[in-house]
């Protein structure tokens, strides 16, 4: 983690710390020369992203029809507090969560989608939803902590974790409100001068919803009930129509999706919207839209912007690490594309090697120490543009020292 970021995670903390029962954990972060579990994937400082990153590439691999390593999910089993919440890394988990320990929804709900999708680890899963549950807003959302203000991308990862697990999202409620009345509530209306359809992160200041991008695409997996897993040719409906006012969340995805569509006409990418950073390609927004789209059923720009993410993704993933190649895995997987021949690059190859070896006969993991040291290049700036896709921007955006979901931590080299 580059000091920068480091800094903007621990001023956030300091601000929603009072708000939410789980504050900082005042241990040290690993240094970059700390040995890091071997069943982890990636070698970039785990403290505020590990089990987001862990989960993404166990995801990811089992769509490619890889059994990860043993090892790497008992890792993340192992990561769980006992009231069934996880943070992002627990360097020693002999010891028990404390008032201390960092959770949050985000890591808690990707854990979910992972070992749901993995399968037996009912336990843990049934534990982590109950705790889920628990946390739920009275306006039916989440927030990044619990207690903290709802927003879009938490609302809708926690979405996708129950209906993993079996729940229906519809019956989980808070005062009567479901996870569906939070995002209609940030979801832009078809007057609104800027971003007729698109979602908001969380109102401004001043109560006012800026259209965003990012949280626009994870609006339209939240309102459709889908997860980080969408299967290609599931989706309901193209995203060519106007905006019309979205009193069901079908309609809210709609318009979302038709939002994205434009943003993405031109050239076939989202950009950053880092301050000096305007036509910087944001490719991993831009594969999170893919994924939205094609749950939404809009096939021909998500295969678009899937070619774009082929031609100019492959730098991005290597200096991102485990995170962004499972981005792509999951966007090819969303579209029908073969993620082991993705313009030129084997997704699946590259994440397996970025973490523990996978079971035999799988075609994934560190495949020996030739393939080790090609990949130490690769992984290197992880720590400084790896981070998980909805996690980090959630703890900047309440600190209020964020500019919106795009600033997601997979272009933190611009921060340097």
């Amino acid at each position: 983690m580059n000091f920068r970021r480091g800094a903007a995670v621990l001023a956030a903390v300091a601000v929603i710390g009072s708000a939410a029962p789980a504050a900082a954990d005042s241990s040290p972060s690993p240094s970059p020369s700390a040995k890091l579990p071997a069943a982890l994937f990636g070698d970039g400082d785990p403290q505020y992203d590990g089990v987001w990153r862990q989960s993404l590439a166990l995801l990811a691999l089992d769509t490619a029809g890889v059994e990860p390593a043993a090892s790497a999910v008992e890792w993340l089993t192992g990561q769980q507090c006992a009231d069934g919440s996880f943070g992002p890394y627990r360097a020693d988990t002999s010891k028990a969560c404390d008032a201390k320990t960092m959770v949050d929804t985000n890591q808690t709900a990707a854990a979910v989608q992972a070992l749901t999708a993995l399968g037996g680890h009912d336990a843990v899963t049934t534990k982590a939803v109950d705790w889920l549950k628990s946390v739920q807003n009275k306006d039916g959302g989440w927030g990044y902590t619990a207690g903290g203000a709802s927003d879009t991308n938490s609302t809708s990862v926690v979405i996708g974790a129950l209906a993993a697990a079996g729940e229906k999202p519809a019956e989980v409620r808070k005062d009567g409100k479901s996870p569906y009345d939070a995002l209609l509530k940030l979801a832009l209306p078809c007057d609104a001068e800027e971003g007729p359809g698109a979602f908001a992160f969380q109102p401004d200041k001043k109560g006012t919803l800026v259209p965003n991008a990012d949280a626009t695409a994870a609006g339209v997996l939240g309102a459709l009930g889908a997860g980080l897993v969408v299967e290609p040719g599931k989706g309901g409906g193209a995203a060519d129509g106007g905006c019309e006012k979205a009193d069901t969340p079908e309609q809210a995805a709609a318009n979302g999706a038709a939002h994205l569509t434009e943003a993405l006409a031109e050239d076939g990418h989202l950009v950053s919207s880092l301050p000096g950073a305007e036509d910087q390609p944001d490719h991993g927004n831009t594969a999170d839209a893919v994924v939205a789209l094609s749950a939404q059923g809009a096939t021909a720009p998500a295969k678009k912007s899937l070619a774009w993410l082929e031609k100019n993704a492959a730098d991005w993933a290597a200096q991102s690490g485990p995170g962004a190649y499972a981005q792509l895995i999951l966007a090819a997987h969303a579209t029908g594309a073969d993620p082991r021949a993705f313009g030129g690059t084997d997704l699946v190859a590259k994440l397996g090697a970025t973490g523990p070896e996978a079971s035999e006969g799988t075609g994934s993991g560190r495949s020996g120490a030739d393939e080790k040291a090609d990949d130490k290049d690769e992984k290197k700036d992880e720590s400084e543009s790896g981070f998980g896709i909805w996690w980090f921007v959630g703890v900047c955006l309440v600190a209020g020292i964020g500019v919106g979901f795009l600033v997601s931590g997979r272009n933190k080299r611009k921060q340097s």
